[in-house]
């Protein structure tokens, strides 16, 4: 895995994809991706696969309900194959991979019908808004032995590359207290550019679309396990959407530690922070910026390494909150179908940071603790909760 040893900034954005192709993987040669649904996300999906060109990859086709968007990005990418239906995407036999772009709550149907099709996968976060959706997905992923990665991009980056690694050496000690901050902002022209943002049918709000990504770091970081959690949400600022544009958590992990999440997009004018923080008996770190890409705090009893050559050594100034996770992830999901192997970021994994803020969005509801593993829970379930 890339996280069994730290990477410097360089080695990290030069990961190579291994070139000996044998037996049944040969149709590989060159891999042919295709993005399903062609909104904002995509573009970054198309600069993720623009970087490895030259890796035997090919960005080979463009699919979207809207014609008129489909057209414009195949024009844009010089993309040479369009669709309009994602049935032709799937029935085509030149496309070996398929980039899941379309709206949260459609993820499902087209993963199952990639999976089936004979297709590997990259779905965007998240991979369903329901446990049962996923577990379905999951099902169908592994009847058919389809390889499928999940669009966690944080972890693949180099920040988040190093923290783990001093988790993984049990550096800290005993982790008392860890905790995942977001505070973004995002303004009525971001949820009219896609009516689907914001409703609990198709999306969630904050926690859901935006802060998912630091509370996959945060449960990915603290061993997955959680037991227990009690949270408080609510809409105070954006009357337009359905769900919630601010939510708190106090998180009880199964390994003995805390956490704490809190996320919201009313922070005026424009993003502020996303934050990471792990504190233990021998050891506190600090990961923030704007996308959990700068170490702000570095400190080990063990006194291994200087804090100023790793802050300097794994910190990035990445363009967008996107960060350049997308291609590291792109680059394993190649390896995974040469080595036969599972990505790095699996179906499963794709389940864990959605159990837990659907278990976030239970304990608001129901004023609370939940405990988890979450059996019966769906973002629909809380229509009307904030009085629309």
């Amino acid at each position: 895995m890339i996280c069994k040893s730290l990477l410097s900034k360089r080695e990290y954005h030069q990961i190579r994809i291994p070139c000996d192709l044998h037996g049944e993987k040969e149709r590989f040669e060159s891999m042919n991706f295709a993005i399903i649904g062609c909104g904002v996300i995509a573009f970054t999906h198309a600069k993720a696969l623009e970087a490895l060109r030259g890796e035997d990859c090919v960005l080979y086709g463009a699919c979207d309900i809207i014609p008129e968007k489909a057209d414009a990005y195949a024009a844009e990418h010089g993309v040479p194959h369009v669709y309009y239906d994602y049935h032709d995407v799937l029935a085509d036999p030149a496309v070996d991979i398929v980039c899941v772009c379309v709206p949260s709550g459609t993820h499902g149907e087209v993963c199952k019908a990639a999976a089936e099709a004979g297709k590997a996968i990259v779905c965007e976060k998240p991979m369903e808004i329901t446990p049962e959706k996923i577990a379905d997905v999951i099902g169908v992923v592994e009847r058919t032995h389809a390889k499928m990665q999940c669009i966690f991009q944080r972890r693949m980056m180099p920040v988040a590359i190093a923290v783990k690694q001093a988790v993984a050496e049990g550096r800290f000690g005993r982790i008392c207290l860890a905790g995942a901050d977001l505070k973004y902002y995002r303004d009525q022209a971001y949820y009219n550019s896609a009516g689907w943002r914001g409703t609990w049918e198709q999306d969630g709000g904050a926690l859901m679309n935006q802060c998912i990504h630091n509370i996959d770091l945060l449960r990915w970081m603290m061993g997955d396990g959680v037991d227990e959690v009690m949270a408080y949400t609510d809409n105070l600022n954006h009357a337009y959407i359905q769900a919630e544009d601010l939510g708190m958590a106090l998180i009880r992990f199964s390994n003995g530690a805390y956490g704490i999440v809190e996320g919201t997009t009313n922070v005026y004018p424009h993003n502020l922070e996303e934050t990471l923080y792990l504190f233990g008996e021998n050891g506190t770190v600090k990961a923030g910026g704007k996308s959990v890409n700068i170490i702000e705090e570095w400190d080990f009893r063990d006194g291994r390494g200087d804090p100023a050559t790793i802050k300097m050594q794994f910190g990035e100034n990445p363009p967008n909150v996107y960060g350049y996770g997308h291609t590291p992830l792109y680059a394993d999901m190649i390896a995974a179908i040469r080595e036969n192997r599972a990505p790095y970021v699996d179906g499963r994994a794709g389940m864990r940071a959605l159990e837990l803020v659907l278990a976030i969005y239970l304990s608001a509801a129901r004023h609370e603790p939940v405990k988890l593993p979450l059996e019966d829970c769906a973002t629909m379930d809380f229509e009307g909760r904030f009085g629309r």
